[in-house]
């Protein structure tokens, strides 16, 4: 069964494709892909069928719209803000505003329209976690050159670092920028209320300066043998969340 939005979108639609891009996104985030069809989002949109049809031909073509509706303004934000970076003498600030230009366009929207937005970063975790093939491309098509310069200019920071080990580093950056988005909650409710995860101010710094400490971290030792990892007791629990 779908899950609807909670509640109904009270922003006017300036048209049709606007709506039915806007309602696709909603139930994306929600149910993820594979699970919506075309009929639901014509309906969350208040259209027929062959009106998703005429906009995005296919229910593929409608999850890249949502991509290029909000990765295009990101992307050049990135670009922006990276071109700025490099032009930072000091190393070490050079660095940290390398990542910051990485992260802060994500942050960019609190009200999830173009450019960044907690439904949208919703929707990007549950596109990866589904493994769908489409997805894996679009994401190839939207985000590789801009990762691969993000890349390229940390391995020009950190130029005894392996590149490979800068592209797992920041993998692991992309997983936590997901998370810190999406389940902002958590942080308030582990902290105690010391802090507020969903302060976005708070939330850039501490990813920037977590990702920068683990940038600068020494490069593994492959002449170490493989370690053997330890066995977990069958009866363990999940890990906790």
């Amino acid at each position: 069964m779908i899950r609807k939005p909670a509640r109904k979108e009270t922003a006017r639609k300036p048209n049709m494709r606007e709506a039915i891009l806007a309602a696709a996104e909603e139930l994306f985030s929600i149910n993820g892909f594979n699970a919506v069809s075309v009929r639901d989002v014509a309906q969350a949109a208040g259209a027929n069928p062959g009106s998703v049809t005429y906009h995005f031909t296919t229910k593929d073509g409608l999850l890249l719209g949502i991509y290029q509706r909000h990765c295009a303004p990101m992307n050049q934000r990135r670009s922006e803000l990276l071109a700025a970076a490099a032009r930072v003498r000091d190393p070490q600030d050079r660095l940290e505003a390398i990542v910051r230009a990485y992260v802060l366009p994500a942050f960019s929207s609190g009200s999830d329209l173009a450019g960044g937005g907690a439904r949208f970063t919703r929707l990007r975790a549950i596109m990866s976690a589904e493994g769908n093939e489409v997805a894996r491309r679009i994401i190839a098509q939207t985000f590789d050159d801009t990762s691969h310069a993000f890349v390229d200019a940390i391995c020009a920071c950190l130029p005894s670092i392996p590149r490979a080990e800068i592209v797992w580093r920041s993998q692991f950056l992309l997983g936590a920028l997901y998370y810190t988005l999406v389940t902002p909650e958590r942080v308030s409710r582990l902290s105690r209320g010391e802090t507020n995860g969903a302060d976005p101010a708070e939330a850039i710094e501490q990813l920037v300066q977590a990702t920068v400490a683990s940038f600068q971290a020494p490069a593994l030792d492959r002449g170490e043998p493989a370690r053997t990892p330890p066995k977990i007791p069958a009866s363990a629990g999940p890990l906790p969340r």
